[in-house]
């Protein structure tokens, strides 16, 4: 089982309710440290956030596995919400989101990928790029 991460408030990581998960929306902080800070331009590569993105999502996959027993496993990704601190001209959220499928999808096969939406933000705690959330079914 991997660390949770630290959240930055009073909230859970992660809840469960019967057979679903729900975690709160994950940064790309390692051991409570932002790994990035700023927003996301258009006039960068994507491989400038690469790192940052698959952050968010790891922390919201370990956060959501930190909930099962031993013998449970995430059954499907239900719902992934992928918010973008942007900058007014970018336009390309999708792109973001595609990094975390892509994530989840490497980590969780078929199961990893659910609905999805990539929303544009002008601020995000903390000056995050970016914030990672799930809910997902166990069984």
């Amino acid at each position: 089982m991997n660390k949770n991460p630290i959240p930055q408030g009073r909230y859970k990581p992660a809840v469960r309710y019967g057979n679903f998960v729900y975690t709160a929306g994950m940064t790309p902080r390692k051991d409570g440290v932002l790994l990035l800070a700023g927003k996301i331009s258009p006039d960068e590569p994507l491989e400038t956030y690469r790192a940052a993105i698959i952050q968010a999502a790891s922390n919201a996959l370990i956060a959501a596995q930190n909930t099962l027993s031993a013998d449970e496993r995430i059954a499907q990704v239900l719902s992934l919400t992928v918010y973008v601190n942007a900058t007014p001209d970018y336009t390309t959220h999708a792109k973001i989101g595609d990094v975390v499928s892509e994530y989840l999808y490497e980590q969780l096969g078929d199961a990893g990928i659910g609905a999805r939406a990539a929303i544009g933000l002008a601020t995000l705690p903390g000056n995050a790029p970016v914030e990672v959330q799930l809910v997902a079914a166990i069984e």
